[in-house]
């Protein structure tokens, strides 16, 4: 193992450090490994938090800030954050209009914010609503859920519904939007090389020369098949095609397609590939009217990038395009 880390029981911890050093217009809770806004809580705003295991970066931590989530919970390196970390995030976030939870869907994380809810309100009162995330195409049970993993559309739900609750709108309304965003948003991924837990010191997979593995979650999990290396346009072929065959994409207002990274694949392939995916799609007649290319919830160091598309309507976009000042994303302001 090659990792630039000192003791691998500390590099979560020492991450958070260099987010509080790099960010200074962030709030760190080192105590709780959260991230925060540093205004937050912001009164009137519906607070939006999420929160996940280490390993994703920038997810979640990178997507903090004015036009995003207001706070996030750091758990270990692909493990859940506690109930008495969400616990904390949700009274940072809690500016007095409720709290919305934006939860991945692990079974771990979906057990350990519901409880956390729970324990919210029955000790403050504060309303909380929650939206699991379940969009991965590439299999509806795996190691670590029952029903479909969340994945790429969770980038894509947390800009659009940060940007809703800026607008001021209620809590029931943000929530709304988050739903709608999950029902329009698939996605499917792929890798061509595992990635190693520090904690571990050892590939979660072994993934031989000469073959790739379609249909990955961000954990490394297996997906549906592994099957020999094969041209990028081929690939492409490989995640669009599951996609698009559990949602039309045509008509309305266009789509959204992020081509994501999933930590060890350089830019120059992930635009290659994105170069791919869209001739694809136009030849599919699904209209792209925006695109996001990057690495932007990813697995480590593992090889390899998903497609997500998301269905478009006029406030959907109007959404997307608002400002957004995070480290991981920014633009408007």
């Amino acid at each position: 193992m090659k990792k630039l880390i000192n003791d691998p029981a500390d590099v979560v911890s020492e991450a958070l450090l260099g987010i509080a050093a790099a960010h200074p217009d962030l709030g760190v809770d080192h105590q709780n490994k959260i991230v925060y806004r540093a205004d937050a809580p912001v009164r009137g705003k519906v607070g939006l938090i999420s929160g996940g295991g280490s390993g994703h970066e920038p997810l979640h931590g990178g997507f903090v800030g004015p036009g995003m989530l207001d706070a996030a919970c750091a758990g270990e390196v692909f493990t859940s954050p506690v109930p008495d970390q969400v616990v904390a995030a949700t009274r940072l976030a809690d500016g007095g209009a409720g709290v919305l939870h934006i939860v991945k869907n692990y079974t771990g994380d979906v057990m350990n914010f519901e409880m956390a809810a729970e324990l919210v309100t029955a000790d403050t009162g504060v309303e909380v609503a929650s939206v699991v995330v379940d969009d991965d195409v590439a299999v509806q049970d795996s190691l670590y859920t029952a029903g479909r993993r969340g994945v790429g559309t969770t980038v894509l739900l947390e800009k659009i519904t940060g940007a809703a609750a800026d607008e001021g709108r209620d809590l029931a309304a943000v929530a709304d939007v988050a739903r709608r965003v999950n029902a329009a948003g698939r996605s499917m991924g792929m890798a061509l090389t595992s990635c190693t837990v520090p904690a571990a010191g050892q590939p979660t997979f072994d993934l031989p020369e000469g073959e790739m593995e379609i249909g990955i979650g961000i954990h490394g999990e297996p997906g549906r098949r592994r099957v020999p290396l094969a041209p990028a346009r081929e690939v492409a072929e490989m995640l669009v095609e599951p996609v698009l065959s559990d949602l039309d994409f045509t008509g309305g207002d266009g789509a959204l397609v992020f081509l994501n990274g999933m930590g060890g694949t350089p830019m120059l392939e992930l635009y290659l590939m994105y170069n791919e995916v869209a001739k694809i799609l136009q030849k599919a007649g699904v209209t792209v009217v925006r695109s996001l290319v990057g690495p932007y919830i990813t697995s480590l160091e593992m090889a390899g990038c998903s497609v997500t598309v998301l269905k478009l309507d006029d406030e959907l976009l109007r959404l997307w395009d608002a400002p957004v000042s995070t480290p991981g994303l920014r633009w408007g302001r």
